[in-house]
């Protein structure tokens, strides 16, 4: 996902009450760099919500992703590696669902000049292994966006407050409105532990 769409959700912040400090690190399609970065921004922060923010290039919208998956990891990514057996953790649920109800939030929101749908299907590459890693690290405490390429049509500005008010729903939705959001790793959403 490009870093000048995370810009643009920073100069909006989230509302009065929120504040979104922005940190950008291109994360790599590399199974194990995600799985590093993702342990470390649960172990590290504690954060109460993460969003994660990926780029589906055949995407026509923004895709609200419900469930995370574990096995039918088959692709390699950029270094030519993929989880052994295609799976992410091995031993865990085949499914985890995030504690924040997509459809619900994709009812409620509307951007003009954007779609927003719902899916419980990631694609089974390096975004729904991060979603699954984080699913299980959070509790469930976790999102993803799947959002569409840059186009003339869906300029970084466009897609910047699409995303403002989809992360707004969502902080509705799990009660969590007035906590302090923080961006790590380039497509991640942090929000810190209550008392941090």
């Amino acid at each position: 996902m490009k870093p000048r769409t995370l810009v643009e959700l920073s100069k909006l912040g989230l509302g009065n009450e929120t504040v979104v400090q922005l940190r950008t690190l291109e994360l790599p399609i590399d199974y194990r760099e995600a799985k590093r970065r993702v342990t470390g921004i649960w172990e590290d922060h504690q954060p109460q919500l993460v969003v994660h923010v990926g780029m589906d290039t055949a995407a026509k919208a923004i895709i609200l992703e419900q469930s995370g998956k574990n096995q039918g990891y088959r692709d390699a990514d950029i270094r030519g590696f993929w989880p052994e057996g295609g799976v992410c953790l091995p031993g865990s649920p085949d499914v985890l669902e995030s504690g924040v109800c997509m459809k619900a939030v994709c009812k409620r929101v509307a951007v003009e000049g954007v779609d927003v749908i719902f899916s419980r299907d990631a694609g089974r590459y390096v975004c729904d292994y991060t979603y699954y890693l984080s699913l299980h690290h959070g509790k469930g405490c976790a999102a993803l966006i799947h959002v569409p390429p840059l186009s003339r049509g869906l300029p970084a500005s466009l897609l910047g407050r699409a995303l403002r008010v989809i992360i707004q729903e969502m902080l509705e939705e799990v009660g969590k409105p007035k906590h302090k959001a923080q961006f790590k790793e380039n497509s991640t959403m942090v929000l810190p532990a209550k008392g941090n």
